[in-house]
């Protein structure tokens, strides 16, 4: 659906954002295509990385007047991502399924620490997203998270010296329900999913590419539940129209997540995670800045 967005001003934040729809033509399709497509190409490029992609999601489509009721669309190109880590690690992930049926110990304590992770998102998501969301979704809110955690990566970094853990089979199911926990920091606009559960991971003696990997693991049940939740609860906001704009972004945010999936476990294995903390840091300031005027 085309949709014109008007706001009283970005200063006030999303929450002051009212949804009409509009007459539909040529000019306004393309615009709301290419549109789809850059947030599509924003959301492969940021989703696993720790620097929050629902983040820039709000923030990019608050400037650019993009929106979906009921952020159907955010939600929904999310799975593109999700597939792009089964493609990139089909073989692992199939491995370790055919392992459990096989009853290999190793594959087992695999998905079990995976799915154990899962369940606070799972049991805290389904009580507090909706309010939390409600709270906090607003565009200042994710420039203030996205500094602070900047500020929390950096310390995190400095802290954590010596990796104690190099294998996800190895994690035990305290730390892999630890680590579930830290998932659900998210929850907050800006703080970034894969941001907290790597956090999470290292403070726990994880060592770096690990903690990136089972945090691209852990999206697959966690985005695939909020997604079939967020179609359940919004059926009715779905559209032919919608379906256009969404196949786009889903599309973009797949190719672009593929590309960058296994290119950032050579990054932070080579660099840490340092350079997203200042990134982070740079463009929350600048959104503060655009959102002032």
């Amino acid at each position: 659906m085309a949709l014109n967005v008007k706001t009283a001003s970005l200063r006030e934040g999303r929450k002051n954002l009212y949804i009409r729809p509009r007459t539909i033509d040529g000019k306004h399709k393309m615009n709301d295509a290419w549109l789809a497509l850059l947030l599509g190409i924003i959301e492969g490029l940021t989703e696993f990385l720790p620097v929050s992609s629902t983040g820039h999601l709000i923030l990019v489509g608050d400037i650019l007047g993009f929106h979906f009721p009921g952020k159907t669309f955010e939600i929904v190109i999310q799975l593109g991502a999700v597939l792009a880590v089964c493609v990139a690690y089909w073989n692992r992930l199939w491995g370790a399924v055919a392992g459990c049926v096989a009853g290999d110990a190793a594959s087992r304590h695999f998905v079990t620490y995976i799915l154990v992770a899962f369940l606070p998102a799972m049991v805290i998501g389904a009580m507090a997203y909706k309010y939390i969301r409600q709270l906090l979704d607003s565009p200042v809110t994710v420039a203030v998270a996205l500094i602070l955690g900047g500020i929390a990566i950096l310390l995190i970094e400095r802290r954590v010296k010596h990796a104690k853990v190099h294998a996800i089979e190895d994690f035990g199911l305290p730390m892999a329900l630890k680590i579930g926990l830290f998932q659900c920091v998210s929850m907050i606009p800006g703080v970034s999913r894969s941001g907290a559960t790597i956090m999470g991971a290292l403070l726990m003696g994880v060592e770096r590419k690990t903690a990136a990997e089972f945090s691209f693991f852990l999206a697959v049940p966690t985005m695939t539940a909020a997604t079939a939740y967020k179609i359940y609860k919004d059926w009715a906001l779905l559209s032919f129209e919608n379906a256009g704009l969404i196949a786009i972004g889903f599309i973009a945010a797949f190719v672009v997540a593929l590309m960058v999936v296994k290119a950032a476990v050579g990054f932070v294995g080579k660099h840490g995670f340092a350079p997203f903390a200042w990134y982070r840091i740079g463009f929350g300031l600048l959104m503060l800045v655009l959102l002032s005027r």
